[in-house]
């Protein structure tokens, strides 16, 4: 549980960061986001198959994957999803600098250009995020699905979801070849589920 979904003292460490949207009211809603992409093998198929369900998503994206596949931005954009930052090299905030690391984010910027921000694996120091939050909306989650995973199969990614969706969740998916295997049995299973629980699904916009 402590990856599928993050425990509160650890959130409590980042109170600017968005961990859940809650909504008040009507349908519970959850926030499929979509992390590492674009890439050519898997952010069309992933397009396809969200347009199939009708629904909207966030992709925060890597600098270096959008300077490579540009149209793949602009695919994003013209389907209607909401996209992020995720820096420039994929970095790990807790194995570099503050100044590295805002300088990474910063070239990431130039391509993506978006308040949201996204840090690779949730990992940030208090001073990056400080710093961060004067720029950005920082995005973090409620749910890793896992996906990525050598030790899961598809069907456990889907419990995943099973097992820890809530209104309000901010939901990990990654449009990667390491999750692809999992993700092209897992996404549509995880997606129908959740409709029939009675959730609608947003992207994140702010």
């Amino acid at each position: 549980m402590l990856i599928e979904q993050p425990p509160l003292l650890y959130r409590l460490f980042f109170p600017e960061a968005f961990w859940r949207l809650k909504r008040k009211g009507g349908k519970p809603v959850v926030y499929l986001t979509f992390d590492d992409g674009p890439i050519p093998e898997v952010t069309p198929w992933v397009l396809d198959t969200l347009d199939s369900y009708g629904i909207k998503a966030t992709f925060f994206m890597v600098g270096e994957n959008v300077k490579r596949h540009p149209e793949l931005l602009e695919e994003i954009k013209r389907r209607g999803h909401s996209y992020g930052n995720h820096t420039m090299h994929h970095l790990q905030g807790r194995k570099v600098s503050a100044r590295r690391y805002l300088r990474d984010v910063a070239e990431a910027s130039q391509l993506i250009d978006s308040t949201l921000f996204r840090p690779p694996h949730g990992l940030i120091s208090w001073k990056q995020g400080k710093a961060l939050k004067e720029k950005y909306n920082i995005v973090m989650y409620d749910l890793v699905t896992r996906d990525y995973s050598k030790k899961l199969n598809a069907k456990q990614v889907v419990d995943n979801v099973r097992k820890y969706a809530r209104n309000g969740s901010i939901i990990v998916f990654h449009d990667s070849l390491k999750s692809y295997g999992n993700l092209r049995e897992a996404l549509p299973l995880a997606i129908e589920w959740l409709i029939e629980h009675g959730y609608e699904f947003r992207a994140i916009n702010m």
